[in-house]
């Protein structure tokens, strides 16, 4: 699996945003773009794709910024993923399609884009954000 550096930069913007909770102010595009060595530039771009799926809500003005437009236990990963790259559905043309060799080796392929897919979808921004943050014990 290839992730692109846009799609890595759409999850740390998107985490980023989840870390600040539901009811914490928007976050401004420099501040993500500073913590987490993002061109601001780039991360515009980003946040406007995001937008157009749904992921993220701008709010205008000096206290402007972007928050989730979701709760973070309801956006996964491959959301974000496909926001800004697209959907994954590419199959891959096999050289000898009708030998026997080739199609298993396809079957093989399908397996695996299947089980990318699954990792992805069952993975949310939420149990992310939950191993990012430092737990302390209070005994």
């Amino acid at each position: 699996m290839k992730v692109s550096a846009k799609a890595e930069y759409a999850c740390l913007a998107v985490l980023a945003l989840a870390q600040q909770g539901p009811n914490a102010p928007p976050l401004r595009i420099r501040d993500i773009s500073e913590s987490h060595g993002i061109p601001e530039r780039y991360l515009v771009q980003i946040l406007l794709h995001l937008k157009g799926a749904g992921l993220v809500v701008s709010t205008r003005g000096a206290a402007g910024g972007y928050q989730l437009a979701r709760h973070p236990e309801a956006i996964s990963i491959r959301e974000v993923l496909t926001a800004v790259d697209g959907p994954d559905d590419a199959s891959r043309e096999t050289a000898a399609p009708n030998r026997r060799a080739a199609q298993i080796l396809n079957h093989l392929w399908d397996q695996v884009r299947a089980a990318e897919r699954a990792v992805l979808d069952r993975t949310t921004v939420a149990a992310l954000v939950a191993q990012a943050t430092p737990h302390e014990w209070t005994i």
